[in-house]
């Protein structure tokens, strides 16, 4: 019988033949989710043999990640901004980049924002986040997808969050109350071009939602769209804040000032690189 250090060793190496980043780490976390051990509990159990039904549980989940199907997808969860989601392909897998709009809201609001909109919803990452974030606040979120919607209601019902975000079908605008007006707009819309979405690993453009990446040939497509309506649904102190394409931000940046926004801010990404849009009606 293989101990557990020898499936992991065995494990790392197959993936790794198969173009899989951190092998190691991806052995680690999917014999541990297999088990049921967290990573910490994992080490402490090295020598321990495994039982053929405990490998039966193993193989198709190794066999899944060398097929490139992301982690996340395989365990069924990832961390965001100190909650934890369900996630699936019904959505695209929340990233740590994004968690900076958080900490871009907890920046800019002293106070509460009484009402929050979240366009492109998709797992509910940022809605959900933002409503851990402000335990007052009321929150919208809008998908074009149904599939998606029903993903995120399921996390809402997960973190106990049903009563205070509203889930709502629409493109973007489209379908919100004309009178509304919010205090923050948060938006990851896609924003990759086509040719940008080739050039993806496959464990993106084999597998997550490409409605949630690009929204057309440019990339442009969803961010301007946003640009051009948001003001209008900004209460007077209220502030827009978006992700955007790095080689997209000067152009949107300047997009956003001629569409009448009275500040606009450009935030930078974990790498130092423009990429979030701050701007205020």
């Amino acid at each position: 019988m293989l101990t557990v250090l020898e499936i992991l060793k065995r494990t790392a190496e197959f993936l790794a033949k198969h173009g899989v980043e951190s092998s190691r780490l991806n052995a680690e976390l999917l014999v541990g989710h297999s088990l049921g051990l967290q990573r910490m509990q994992l080490y402490l159990q090295f020598e321990r043999p495994l039982t053929e039904p405990e490998l039966v549980k193993l193989r198709p989940l190794v066999k899944r990640r060398s097929e490139r199907e992301p982690l996340q997808y395989i365990v069924g969860s990832t961390d965001f901004a100190g909650i934890k989601l369900k996630v699936d392909r019904r959505a695209l897998i929340p990233r740590p980049e994004s968690e900076l709009l958080l900490e871009f809201a907890k920046e800019k609001f002293a106070q509460t924002p009484a009402r929050i909109l979240d366009l492109g919803t998709g797992s509910g990452a940022l809605a959900l986040a933002l409503a851990h974030l402000f335990p007052i606040a009321t929150i919208t979120a809008v998908d074009f997808n149904p599939a998606a919607l029903e993903l995120a209601a399921e996390n809402a019902a997960l973190l106990s969050c049903t009563d205070r975000v509203r889930f709502l079908r629409s493109s973007w605008f489209d379908d919100l109350p004309p009178e509304s007006a919010f205090e923050l707009i948060v938006a990851n819309p896609p924003y990759l071009s086509e040719a940008e979405m080739k050039e993806t690993e496959p464990e993106v453009k084999d597998f997550e939602p490409g409605d949630a990446l690009s929204s057309g040939p440019t990339g442009l497509e969803a961010v301007e769209a946003i640009i051009r309506t948001a003001k209008g649904y900004l209460a007077p102190l209220g502030l827009l804040m978006m992700e955007t394409g790095i080689d997209q931000h000067r152009h949107l940046v300047e997009l956003a000032r001629t569409r009448g926004y009275s500040q606009v801010e450009s935030r930078q990404d974990l790498t130092g690189r423009d990429r979030f849009i701050l701007a205020a009606p």
